[in-house]
């Protein structure tokens, strides 16, 4: 009975959602110093490469203690490269869309088009692919925010790329697909193979690989692409490799085993918001209307996609736990009758043998 109650508790319910909001967190961060490592020249193919190793290193240990992917990567790098950290943050949400089409026709997401929450997914999946469009095709008024006013925006980017936002933006969503196509995938894994660290640390060794193999053909000729100092290139690569491969994909595969792939995509808006905050004071990036428009349709959508998510789960999770509970009461009962009918037949044969006893 104590386990069954701690189950329940409220902690033990918020659990997923706060260790989505800290991936979050992560990922916002990452954004910032990603960017401008990259602002600083760092090869996005070399960051993809340093990352995987960090992230190898630090998790290999852990995996083999307890227990006995790179295309996505570097098209999100290029992507940021090619805009601001603020513009992929945001580009970021069409994640979820991916990762409930693919769940669908793969059949880990339910879906009745005949429920309105189904419905709700369906339209938000719609909304959030029309925002990202929106974010790309409409740049609109500059917000000439205090911070950011009269700084120029070729400088924010390091002057070193000359920004393309439809280049980027297309970079960023098949990046997004692929990414979406990585988490799906992480999800079946676990099915057969229910052992997050391991699993981690074999993701991030051949992400070792496979970037290592990628970024030597891309920055072939150019052999200072792979120097690092005590600069915002290692912290990049050291905090992206920790906290944004390693813990991360360890945290979502153990989210995902409870809650699903969609449900850990679903909070990419708040890195949005994270990353747009940090982004105009650190980085100084320029916001502008259109794209925060493109944005708020994005989140309108994923929120929809979420509301219908939340109305698709909990019931059915809570219909098994009342299955399970009503299961463990009928083998309690039947157990209780069948210790109650045992000492019957056991003092019906005492009075049938003590009489004998006593004339014998």
């Amino acid at each position: 009975m104590a386990t069954e109650s701690s189950s329940d508790s409220p902690y033990d319910k918020a659990k997923p959602f706060l260790a989505v909001v800290l991936i979050q967190f992560g990922y916002a961060g990452m954004s910032i110093i990603s960017k401008h490592a990259l602002n600083e020249g760092m090869s996005q193919h070399v960051l993809v490469v340093y990352r995987h190793a960090v992230a190898t290193i630090v998790i290999a240990p852990f995996a083999f203690i307890f227990d006995r992917p790179t295309i996505d990567q570097n098209l999100y790098y290029t992507g940021m490269k090619y805009t601001t950290a603020t513009f992929a943050s945001a580009m970021c949400n069409v994640l979820p869309a991916f990762a409930f089409l693919m769940a669908w026709a793969l059949r880990l997401e339910k879906v009745n088009i005949r429920k309105m929450h189904s419905q709700a997914k369906i339209i938000g999946t719609i909304v959030t692919v029309g925002g990202a469009m929106l974010m790309t095709l409409v740049k609109g008024t500059q917000l000439d925010l205090p911070w950011t006013k009269g700084y120029d925006q070729h400088a924010s980017t390091g002057g070193l790329t000359k920004q393309d936002p439809i280049k980027g933006a297309l970079m960023i969503t098949i990046g997004c697909a692929c990414w979406a196509s990585f988490i799906i995938l992480q999800a079946i894994t676990l099915k057969s193979y229910p052992v997050e660290l391991s699993l981690t640390a074999w993701i991030c060794f051949m992400g070792t690989i496979e970037g290592t193999v990628l970024a030597v053909v891309m920055e072939r000729g150019n052999p200072s692409a792979w120097s690092i100092a005590l600069d915002y290139k290692l912290l990049a690569a050291v905090y992206s490799g920790v906290f944004c491969s390693g813990l991360a994909y360890y945290v979502q595969g153990l989210i995902m085993k409870r809650r699903g792939p969609v449900f850990v995509t679903a909070f990419n808006p708040l890195s949005m918001v994270i990353v747009a905050i940090l982004g105009s004071f650190f980085l100084k990036e320029i916001l502008y209307l259109g794209r925060v428009f493109g944005a708020v349709v994005i989140v309108t959508g994923l929120y929809l996609v979420l509301w219908g998510k939340s109305k698709d789960e909990p019931p059915s999770s809570s219909s098994n736990d009342k299955v399970a509970a009503s299961a463990t009461q009928m083998a309690t009962k039947t157990h209780e009758r069948t210790e109650t009918l045992n000492q019957d037949f056991v003092a019906l044969d005492l009075t049938r043998v003590r009489p004998n006893d006593e004339s014998y």
